[in-house]
Order: C-alpha cells, then structure tokens, then sequence
C-alpha cells in the first residue's frame, strides 16, 4: 500500500524542502533596507490614509474583471479540450455559449479604456 503513494509522498517532502530552502535563502541572503514608506501599509493601489470616501477609479475594477475572464477562461477549456469527443456537440455548444459570453466580457472591457495604459 505505501509503495502506491510513496512517489506521491516523495514529490510532496521534496517540494516542501525546496520551498523551506528557497525561503531561508531569501531571508539570509536578501538586502534588509527598511524605510518608512517599506513599512508603510499598503492596499489596493491606493493610500490607507486618505478620506475612506474617497471614489476609485473605475479602471482598477476592470482590470479585476479582465483578469477573471482569462483566467475562468483557461480553467474551463483544457478539461474541455480532454473530453471534448466525449461530451459531442452539447458539449461543444455549451463551451462555444460560454466563450461568446466571455467575448461580450472583453468588448465591454474594451470599449471602457481598460486596455489602455498611461
């Protein structure tokens, strides 16, 4: 029985020593040059110390929505690539209503100017 995981078991211990390994080498070896603008909080793009009512500009929240529509994007289509023999034209119609869909996403972040960088 362990002989089935052991691979399993061995990839997960030498990832984790990787990662241990890496970090420590990062924290020891790394430039330690601390100011007050390091140190000071950051969220969002934006100062933590100005008014909380304070409007954001809309182009940080496109750019979230950008995001969101590539990434679900990738996500559903390599498992559907896999299947795509399997789940026939249903499949391929429900795949091609969800990637129209995607693309109404994108030309709406278009025409908005979320493409546009300054």
């Amino acid at each position: 029985m362990l002989s089935n995981y052991l691979p399993v078991l061995m990839f997960i211990a030498i990832a984790i020593i990787m990662g241990v390994v890496v970090i420590s080498l990062g924290y020891f070896l790394g430039p330690r040059r601390f100011d007050s603008e390091k140190l000071s909080a950051y969220e969002c793009g934006f100062e933590s110390f100005e008014d909380s009512r304070m409007k954001f500009d809309v182009r940080y929240y496109l750019v979230a929505i950008l995001f969101i529509i590539f990434d679900l994007e990738i996500a559903f289509l390599f498992p559907w690539a896999v299947v795509l023999d399997k789940i026939g034209l249903f499949g391929f119609m429900a795949m091609a209503v969800f990637l129209g869909i995607l693309v109404i996403g994108f030309i709406y972040e278009w025409k908005k100017g979320a493409l546009e960088w300054e």
